[in-house]
């Protein structure tokens, strides 16, 4: 029952700007319009875990981007937005319970997306694989992907590809 994290990052490490912006994101040039295996990924996932700030981020979209189940981790929100209504869903608690509700509910491959939400989750030792993007500028303050963890968690390193010439795409999975 893997918990996967997939996610871009600047080369000093932060997934947002000081604004908490990803515009930066899609400075890059992308001249094949490629989905860099994004489309992919969110085949093998059943279900989307994501912290407030990400999901505020994702309501910032044209569109909801998700065709799975999404639950955003938050004490502050009390309502999902009418236009999303039954594709969002908001849970709080621990993220092993809700790791285990989740579990038992038949979402098995999660999703874990957003800085606060990674690492809450690495912080429990509950992350499985990562798929990290590394993206070629230096941003020099923002969101860190990684904050402080007082546990050791080794991961190995299953596959790197470069994508173009500002991507880099490594997968590292848990080892045990």
């Amino acid at each position: 029952m893997p918990n996967i994290v997939y996610i871009a990052c600047s080369m000093d490490g932060y997934i947002a700007d000081k604004t908490g912006s990803i515009d930066w994101l899609t400075s890059i040039p992308n001249e094949s319009n490629s989905d860099f295996g994004y489309g992919e990924f969110m085949d093998r996932i059943d279900g989307i875990v994501m912290g407030r700030k990400t999901f505020e981020t994702v309501l910032s979209f044209p569109e909801w981007p998700y065709t799975k189940p999404a639950f955003v981790l938050s004490y502050t929100i009390s309502k999902i937005p009418a236009h999303i209504e039954g594709k969002c869903t908001i849970l709080n608690g621990s993220v092993n319970e809700i790791v285990q509700n989740l579990n038992n509910q038949g979402i098995n491959a999660i999703y874990v997306d957003g800085g606060k939400t990674i690492q809450a989750f690495l912080k429990e030792d509950l992350i499985d694989e990562m798929t990290i993007t590394t993206v070629s500028k230096i941003l020099g303050s923002g969101t860190p992907l990684f904050g402080s963890n007082e546990n050791l968690l080794n991961f190995k390193i299953f596959k790197t590809e470069l994508l173009n010439k500002y991507f880099t795409k490594t997968v590292y999975v848990r080892e045990q």
